[in-house]
């Protein structure tokens, strides 16, 4: 069968590098389960990480997987084995440090900026997983994310729209103790509430609460939370992003999570991100092999 043409959205080989060693693992591992039955994988690793990658790029529905790619279904059950088993965090983990370090950063994070983003939803996702959001007037879920202050993903947590933001920052306050103990010091908006200072304490870090200056109009970026804002900015290039069409909370953050392992993994190589916006003046690595 004669190689496909690449799609922009297809890793190049130096990204695949990066990458490959989490996907192998994991196959590695099945493969040593009862769970095959000794039978051969069917499909290509990297051909399966394209499709899914081609998804979150576009924003297409699984069904609607171009036909050079592997079957829609089998690409699908892959994403779910994925994100059900953590798979897509662990990459993301692996690459936000090699990329502190490029930039002459201690890999291990020391402050971390949190905010929320709330969307609308897909007919697909169930109205169970829905809330209000009153102040945004927005019916649909909320993306709550933890990032260092260069901006990179340290935890996401997905939940119904309605569901207050110091309830997710509760969590994820408690997750970033758990999973990068240097942390010491987070910035958060006004939208959260002052005793969460006093839990951040009790976890170690030092809250602070930023918030515009009175009487300031139109967009104002605010010192050390702008860097979160602009993560925010960076996942919207993912038309997948743009809303959540995911049936899961969980497989809406394995999407964020899949995001931001490319922007890293791009970043990490020295190849240009795509943007949708002006397609004429982006230019793509050659993708070889």
């Amino acid at each position: 069968m004669a190689k496909r043409r690449p799609y922009p959205s297809d890793l190049s080989d130096a990204r695949w590098v990066l990458i490959e060693p989490v996907l192998a693992a994991w196959r590695f591992k099945r493969r040593g389960s009862a769970l095959d039955f000794g039978r051969p994988p069917g499909h290509d690793l990297r051909d399966i990480m394209d499709a899914i990658l081609y998804v979150d790029r576009t924003g297409v529905q699984w069904r609607c997987l171009p036909h050079d790619f592997p079957p829609w279904n089998t690409v699908y059950g892959y994403f779910a084995k994925w994100a059900d088993e953590g798979v897509f965090v662990q990459p993301g983990g692996l690459l936000r440090q090699l990329l502190r370090e490029k930039e002459g950063r201690n890999g291990e994070p020391s402050a971390c900026v949190i905010d929320a983003q709330s969307v609308k939803t897909s007919t697909s996702v169930p109205a169970s997983s829905q809330g209000i959001d009153a102040g945004k007037k927005i019916v649909g879920r909320k993306r709550s994310i933890v990032t260092d202050t260069p901006g990179l993903l340290l935890a996401v947590l997905v939940t119904a729209a309605g569901v207050q933001d110091s309830v997710a920052c509760t969590t994820l306050l408690g997750q970033v103790a758990a999973d990068h103990p240097r942390v010491r010091k987070v910035w958060v908006d006004g939208g959260y509430r002052q005793h969460l200072v006093e839990h951040a304490a009790v976890l170690g870090i030092d809250m602070e609460i930023t918030a515009r200056k009175p009487g300031a109009r139109g967009f104002t970026p605010i010192p050390k939370r702008w860097a979160v804002e602009r993560t925010y900015g960076w996942l919207m290039l993912h038309r997948r992003l743009a809303r959540d069409c995911e049936t899961l909370p969980t497989r809406s953050e394995a999407m964020i999570h899949l995001a931001m392992t490319g922007l890293m993994a791009r970043r990490l190589t020295s190849e240009n991100t795509i943007s949708w916006r002006d397609p004429k003046n982006t230019t793509e690595h050659p993708i070889t092999g």
